[in-house]
């Protein structure tokens, strides 16, 4: 039978999170620490800020994540990798490039401008000065493969006719206007992602 002692003992020392008291919530930290750097900043944002917005104590976040720099990587590997799989879906269609062109367009603005897309750009954008040379070298190659897809459509787009340039480039000047929507595209306003994504086919394709 256990004391008083042993029960006040028991009582004051609460027991240290296990990784089955906080679930698999490793999507849920990534998605909060992206929203708080594009808020706050990565250097105002702490490991607390980023437990409390998901609603868990401070240090269960170090079950998933080493370091709060851990989580800015991951907030923008995740980005690259989700647009990368929404694009890459349309890109694989069995359909005519123009076609194709206009759904990876929208694909791609439907990621970036939705709220966690937004919160990845400003990651990338703002923040990847906190990164190390190896964690940049490894986002340039994810944007290398990603912007390959995009390279070779436009190789496609030209032997149809439909558009006059498909170099390097090119596909820069595309690249550029599609992510810098992120900096003035307001979803209060009066046009669309959709309708933004047609717009600016109609820029490119003849």
């Amino acid at each position: 039978m256990a004391t008083a002692k042993g029960k006040a003992k028991s009582a004051a020392v609460a027991p240290a999170p296990t990784i089955s008291e906080e679930g698999n919530r490793r999507g849920d930290i990534v998605r909060a620490a992206g929203r708080l750097f594009r808020e706050k900043g990565y250097s105002a944002t702490t490991i607390r800020d980023i437990a409390g917005a998901v609603g868990m104590r401070s240090g269960s976040p170090f079950y998933h994540f080493k370091t709060k720099h851990d989580m800015l990587l991951a907030v923008v590997l995740e980005g690259i990798r989700d647009i990368h799989a929404a694009v890459e879906v349309e890109a694989r269609k069995d359909s005519p490039p123009r076609a194709r062109f206009e759904a990876m367009l929208r694909a791609h603005l439907r990621q970036l401008l939705g709220e966690e897309g937004r919160d990845f750009a400003a990651a990338l954008l703002h923040e990847s000065r906190h990164l190390e040379a190896a964690e940049l070298a490894e986002i340039t190659a994810l944007k290398d493969r990603y912007e390959a897809m995009w390279q070779a459509l436009l190789k496609e787009l030209k032997k149809t006719g439909e558009i006059a340039d498909d170099s390097r480039t090119a596909r820069l000047f595309l690249m550029g206007a599609m992510n810098w929507t992120v900096q003035w595209y307001r979803p209060e306003g009066p046009k669309g992602i959709d309708a933004l994504a047609k717009q600016l086919a109609a820029f490119v394709l003849r």
